[in-house]
């Protein structure tokens, strides 16, 4: 989504979720050096209300504009140029609110502000919304006749252009209205989703093996597939999926209603396709997603022999389903501390430049980070680069593991990609989409574990950093992947005029993870009750949202092996598009960055990599006897 004249907060924050928290501690045993400092963005929480205050009165404002963005290029840019305004100041009071929220999710203040901030956007974006369609009523020449009269509008002329591009796809005012109203209900699907399995589900109890009872909710699920124990692996996989199999029905139903609500709002706009309407918001070629399927489809001897790795080092006859997220090297725990961690990160991404490392640097002394685990302290890992005046600021839940320098890398690519693109774009063109979002941070992964390759000697633990790239790329390329491809078929059946049903819904995904999975040739064993997972994934509610995963990986594969191998002028080109926002679309952006994401450069030079993994760790299990 680009940032314009128009109020789009709560966009902006790029968030990258990494649970299993281990220790927590009071907020006041940590340094406070460890601990964000918001008073950059405001001085207390006295003077974010007098600005929240401020700010609503100035919000009758834009009702002056209406029915005058016509008349003449100065009343359009005086227009954009207040929602810009109002806009970058607005999402400051959100993430001030919603970072002392995250601080301590106990605290009912913080929530309150948080609150407060969506109300009044709500109420905002109401006095707004006669914008939009009074640029639509201009046509290409008009728009190009302001532009040239007024040079303040180049800011928003993407914007703009890009508005009429989908011109199309809108709807007259009252039509639009309907539709807005219609997004009250059209989020049920996913509420019904979201409360069945996050509260009202009875997940079942199972004892594990070292006489220990674990609550299968989805968390418990996700920690007890990765337990050593194979036993404890089949329990844990076949209780919580007969869970989810007994209410399938009524999951199918929620599943079903939600393709059905892509498919009214595609034929509302005029769309011929769920998947079409939901790639023109970023001007994405159908093709890329066609294509991402039949890449890795045509690739699947490689994620077999992925598997059979898996299989090898587990030292199992036959590989299941089961064994997915089993670790696969013992003995081996890295320990490093949040300022070796900072060093190591900052050596990884040196090829990157002075500028790039100093401004880590930075964020490492001024406290842009929230580093330890504490009471209350919202789980997971994220970067927020919304605060356009200030800098991006980065949540952690470090506890001195290897996965914990890797989150940390994973962030500061986002906070990087923020903080060049806020620093070099003006505000409506700083913003960037996710299909570029997640380059910037898994491009400071693939650097990040090059450079420990390079410096480690050991083999177990170039055996666990090696399997841990393999398992990031499976799950990030195959299976998400493997998400995309059903999710494309499902909307393809509704649009055929054919019905979801639990049934019908276990049957394709059947089919399509016993290929992936290469079940008919016994390289992976995936059980029946293991093909409900389709009713454990959150993502199919997401509106072809997966896909991006897979696409941002090979980017990143792509522009890393460039930076890695010294070809000429490759920092300067990806620095040059981490710092172009949201200046032009994802494809042309990455086009420029030297990633052409309309052919297969970029998958195929993913495979070469995995590939070239693959070959280090059979040499390395020749050797141990494996």
């Amino acid at each position: 989504m680009k940032k314009a004249g128009l109020l789009m907060m709560l966009t902006g924050l790029l968030m990258w979720s990494h649970t299993d928290v281990i220790a927590q501690m009071q907020r006041s045993e940590v340094a406070e050096k460890y601990k964000w400092d918001l008073t950059d963005l405001y001085e207390s929480d006295a003077a974010w209300e007098a600005k929240k205050d401020e700010i609503a009165s100035r919000f009758d404002t834009v009702l002056e504009f209406k029915g005058n963005l016509g008349t003449s290029a100065k009343a359009l840019l005086e227009c954009l140029e207040f929602n810009s305004d109002l806009s970058r100041e607005f999402t400051q009071l959100y993430v001030y609110a919603a970072q002392k929220s995250d601080l301590d999710i106990r605290e009912s203040a913080p929530q309150a502000m948080k609150q407060q901030v969506q109300q009044l956007g709500a109420e905002f974006n109401a006095k707004a919304s006669f914008i939009e369609p009074e640029i639509l009523v201009m046509d290409v020449e008009k728009i190009n006749q302001f532009l040239a009269e007024e040079e303040g509008l180049s800011v928003y002329e993407f914007y703009l252009k890009d508005l009429l591009r989908k011109k199309e796809h809108r709807l007259s005012e009252d039509e639009e209205k309907i539709l807005a109203n219609a997004g009250l209900i059209t989020s049920a699907p996913y509420d019904t989703y979201s409360i069945l399995t996050n509260a009202d589900l009875p997940y079942p109890e199972v004892e594990l093996s070292d006489g220990s009872t674990a609550t299968l909710t989805s968390a418990g699920y996700a920690k007890h597939r990765a337990s050593s124990n194979r036993d404890d692996r089949e329990l844990v996989f076949k209780e919580f999926f007969g869970a989810l199999k007994k209410f399938s029905r009524t999951l199918a139903s929620s599943l079903a209603s939600n393709v059905k609500t892509d498919l009214f709002v595609t034929r509302s706009r005029g769309y011929e396709t769920c998947l079409e309407r939901a790639l023109d918001d970023d001007n994405i070629p159908t093709a890329v997603y066609m294509s991402l399927i039949e890449n890795v489809n045509n690739n699947l001897n490689s994620f077999h022999r992925y598997l059979d790795i898996k299989r090898r080092m587990l030292g199992v006859d036959t590989l299941k389903y089961i064994d997915m997220y089993a670790p696969t090297v013992k003995g081996v725990d890295l320990k490093y501390t949040i300022d070796e961690a900072y060093e190591i990160v900052m050596t990884s991404l040196a090829p990157l430049g002075e500028d790039y490392i100093g401004t880590i640097k930075t964020a490492s002394e001024n406290r842009w980070i929230d580093v330890y685990p504490t009471i209350g302290k919202r789980s997971g890992a994220y970067s927020s680069g919304s605060a356009y005046d200030v800098h991006p600021y980065i949540l952690l839940n470090f506890n001195n593991k290897y996965d914990d320098v890797s989150t940390l890398a994973h962030e500061l690519g986002h906070t990087m990609h923020s903080y060049y693109s806020n620093k070099t774009q003006p505000y409506p063109l700083a913003n960037y989409s996710i299909f570029v979002a997640e380059v910037a941070s898994t491009f400071n992964e693939a650097l990040l574990i090059d450079y420990m390759l390079k410096k480690i000697k050991d083999d177990d633990v170039r055996l666990s950093l090696l399997m841990e790239y393999l398992d990031g790329l499976k799950g990030t390329v195959f299976r998400q992947t493997q998400f995309a491809e059903f999710e494309l078929r499902i909307h393809e059946m509704v649009e055929k005029g054919e019905a979801l049903t639990d049934e019908s819904l276990t049957a394709l995904y059947a089919d399509i993870v016993r290929r992936y999975y290469g079940d008919d040739t016994g390289v992976c064993v995936v059980d029946d009750l293991y093909t409900y997972e389709w009713a454990y994934i959150p993502h199919f509610y997401y509106n072809f949202y997966v896909y991006q995963y897979s696409t941002s990986f090979t980017a990143s594969t792509a522009l890393a092996e460039k930076v890695l191998n010294n070809e000429t002028g490759a920092v300067e080109k990806y620095i040059n598009f981490i710092s172009a926002g949201g200046s032009d679309y994802p494809i042309n952006l990455l086009k420029n960055a030297g990633v052409d994401m309309t052919t297969s450069e970029p998958f195929d030079k993913t495979m070469v990599k995995m590939n070239r993994v693959m070959d280090e760790i059979e040499k390395i299990l020749e050797k141990k006897g494996m």
